[in-house]
């Protein structure tokens, strides 16, 4: 066996290239596919229509020549959508696939959760669309500031327009998160391919923050402006794209640690390293056969 020198990978190990790790069978491969699918679809579906904000007042006031009023509003606080708080997960799983089993299985599953990002949006359309029944009852409709609104019109009336606000989406947007995550999982998964074969496995760190700074990056750039330029002021694009790119890419740091376990505990279990010397990167390439 070929020694890798990736550094959260024993020593023992078989390195393969990227069209025999495409054929092979992995034992635990369909997890990591499962994860990163739900993660990916939760994170969109629960977070993304929440705005939340944080203090950062006390970094203002210790920092008072850094171009604060680009970040930050007058009470010194940073808003960003709730759903960048587990987003970013995506990623970092997207680069454990890749580092784990080749390029040619991360593709997979950015397809797998293209496709299923897809049905999410047809199915919220649908069933956001369908009348709702007078009678139906939710935890607003039996909330007493809102009892005034079920007397003039109904429960289901209430209940129906938080259940849009919450699941509802214009096309704008659902077109913006489908691009977004596709052209920058595509992007990260291919520069983390690249520099893996570059660096001889080597420094695990660098590639996993390397890749996310350029696909999460291409991400930003392909959302927010075709989501809202126009609708929001152009500032405020430029402000909440480069605030959450940043965020983002900042939560690839924090979870290094994650990472190298994660990418450990997965190469000791399959008992092979993949190297994509081997590998067709287009996005529409079919799987090597067998």
């Amino acid at each position: 066996m070929q020694q890798s020198s990736s550094s959260p990978a024993p020593a023992s190990l078989a390195r393969l290239d990227g069209r025999s790790g495409a054929r092979r069978h992995f034992r635990l491969f369909d997890y990591a596919m499962v994860a990163f699918v739900a993660i990916l679809l939760l994170s969109n579906l629960i977070g993304a229509a929440k705005l939340s904000w944080i203090d950062v007042s006390g970094a203002v006031s210790a920092t008072p020549w850094l171009p604060w009023h680009w970040l930050v509003n007058d009470s010194g606080k940073m808003l960003f959508g709730a759903g960048i708080l587990f987003f970013p997960v995506s990623y970092v799983l997207g680069d454990v696939l890749t580092e784990v089993y080749g390029y040619a299985n991360a593709r997979r599953c950015v397809w797998a959760g293209f496709f299923a990002l897809i049905f999410m949006a047809f199915m919220s359309f649908v069933v956001v669309a369908m009348p709702s029944a007078a009678e139906w009852g939710c935890a607003q409709s039996g909330d007493p500031a809102y009892a005034g609104l079920v007397r003039a019109s109904s429960a289901g009336a209430v209940c129906q327009s938080t259940y849009v606000s919450v699941f509802g989406s214009t096309w704008r947007i659902v077109l913006a998160s489908l691009l977004a995550f596709w052209a920058g999982e595509f992007v990260n998964s291919f520069v983390l391919a690249r520099m893996k074969v570059m660096t001889e496995g080597r420094f695990l760190w660098m590639r996993t923050i390397g890749s996310t700074v350029f696909g999460e990056g291409v991400d930003s750039l392909i959302f927010y402006p075709v989501a809202f330029l126009g609708t929001w002021e152009t500032h405020s694009v430029v402000v909440v794209m480069v605030t959450n790119w940043a965020l983002k890419v900042t939560w690839e740091v924090v979870l290094t640690p994650v990472t190298y376990a994660v990418v450990g505990f997965l190469k000791r279990h399959e008992g092979v390293d993949v190297f994509d010397d081997n590998t067709d990167f287009s996005p529409f390439a079919k799987a090597p056969v067998a």
